[in-house]
């Protein structure tokens, strides 16, 4: 595990579509705590390992900035990528999410699936904080 920072959102690169029944609980989750959990990326191209809810609920909030964790993740073998069941996929490689992120392209939501070695921290940031 690396550091949280507070990224522009803009910088951040998306892999899977979001749920629209998912993404209505998360702004409303976000609107009563703030950012209780951060983002995950990978530290090198800004692509969302986990948090595209989040992400895409914070652009549709309009805020300017969210906390993100940066981990290596190609680099640190203790990060693993699998799919979820019944994605369509059989499986999934951390090349693949990262080319799908770099790419005009998503996959549909739920197909890859983190399990990072470590618990992700618990914030409190509120989101008049991350507004322009």
């Amino acid at each position: 595990m690396e550091g949280i920072e507070v990224l522009d959102i803009e910088t951040l690169r998306g892999h899977e579509e979001v749920i629209p029944s998912n993404l209505k609980s998360r702004i409303a989750k976000l609107q009563e705590r703030g950012f209780y959990k951060p983002i995950i990326a990978d530290r090198s191209s800004l692509v969302i390992l986990d948090g595209h809810h989040k992400w895409t609920a914070a652009r549709n909030l309009g805020l300017a900035r969210v906390p993100v964790l940066l981990v290596g993740y190609l680099v640190d073998r203790s990060v693993e990528v699998d799919v979820w069941p019944d994605c369509g996929k059989s499986s999934i490689t951390k090349q693949e999410v990262l080319e799908m992120g770099m790419s005009d392209s998503l996959f549909p939501p739920k197909t890859s699936r983190h399990t990072l070695p470590f618990k992700i921290p618990s914030i409190s940031i509120p989101l008049s904080d991350l507004l322009d």
